[in-house]
């Protein structure tokens, strides 16, 4: 767990903290950030909960790791969750959970790392606006950077499809690039899962649902809601490039297999007569009269060159080879 608390009269920021300073920290400062990395300390959680008032059943979504992005109100604080960018992992996500009310925001992330770096940085600033801030809009910064954290993770997808394409146009490995297809393909879909809730979330946001954020902050959340629907838009790009990109490659190895075919039966096609004229001369009839003659065997190779020459001349007349 780690504090940050802030105000026009300076700043205080601390990692690790005990759960004890939290009251002494809101006496002091108007706004107060708690962080807290993993969920495994179930009485540090109870014992949050109890200090700031919150709600049971957020509390259990906190720990629930697979909900769905929402904002609730619970009157003296509101719950947002959503999906963010694993540090570690940036094809993965993780749930980000966050509780904004009167003075304070907390925030409960399921591993250390986060991109709240430059969330730090402003509150560091004695002259930046943070300072001079609600934890109204301190929520509005963290929800801001959890969004916009997703634009690399895109800009990346898009490098790899990009990859992609260059592999099937190149004629690569089928099976190598089906796998690399399908793991951009999952990539994408794992996305969509985190991104697509966001737009009820921004949207109830920008309406001013809640009376937890100012109207100073609302053109904010506005402005979050348009990085959202920015993100939507590349996402759904990316999402038809890679279904394009499994039908280009389907496509071209059918148009591979096809050629191969087509070789294969102009071949067979060539030997068919030649084939009979081997099939007639095999039968070794007594009274066949090629057989008697100096010239019978140079006349039959002769007549089978003339025949796969001729057969291969009309293939190429007719645009077959």
């Amino acid at each position: 767990m780690s504090a940050l608390a802030f105000g026009p009269s300076g700043m205080f920021e601390q990692s690790p903290i005990d759960a004890t300073r939290i009251g002494e920290l809101r006496a002091q400062f108007p706004v107060v950030w708690i962080d807290v990395s993993g969920l495994g300390d179930l009485d540090l959680l109870r014992r949050i909960g109890d200090m700031f008032g919150l709600h049971q059943l957020a509390l259990a979504d906190v720990v629930s790791l697979q909900q769905r992005a929402k904002v609730e109100d619970y009157g003296g604080h509101e719950f947002l969750v959503v999906r963010m960018v694993d540090h570690a992992n940036t094809h993965e996500t993780e749930q980000f959970a966050m509780f904004i009310g009167p003075g304070f925001v907390l925030t409960f992330q399921e591993r250390p790392g986060d991109c709240f770096g430059l969330v730090r940085q402003r509150a560091r600033d004695p002259a930046g606006q943070m300072r001079k801030r609600g934890s109204d809009y301190l929520a509005y910064a963290l929800f801001d950077a959890v969004v916009d954290a997703f634009f690399p993770v895109l800009e990346d997808v898009g490098d790899w499809l990009q990859r992609v394409e260059d592999a099937v146009l190149g004629g690569g490995e089928a099976r190598e690039v089906m796998a690399d297809l399908h793991a951009a393909r999952r990539c994408i879909l794992s996305l969509r899962r985190a991104l697509w809730p966001l737009r009820e979330v921004t949207s109830s946001l920008a309406r001013g649902e809640t009376k937890h954020f100012s109207t100073e902050v609302r053109p904010y959340l506005r402005d979050v809601q348009d990085h959202v629907v920015q993100l939507l838009d590349l996402l759904e790009n990316h999402r038809e490039m890679s279904s394009s990109l499994l039908d280009l490659h389907l496509s071209s190895v059918n148009h591979r297999l096809n050629e191969v075919m087509k070789v294969l039966t102009i071949i067979a096609t060539i030997f068919i007569p030649l084939s009979f004229v081997v099939g007639v001369y095999g039968m070794n009839f007594k009274w066949m009269p090629e057989l008697q003659v100096w010239w019978g065997y140079p006349a039959v190779m002769a007549i089978m060159l003339v025949i796969a020459a001729a057969m291969l001349l009309w293939f190429r007349r007719r645009r077959w080879i």
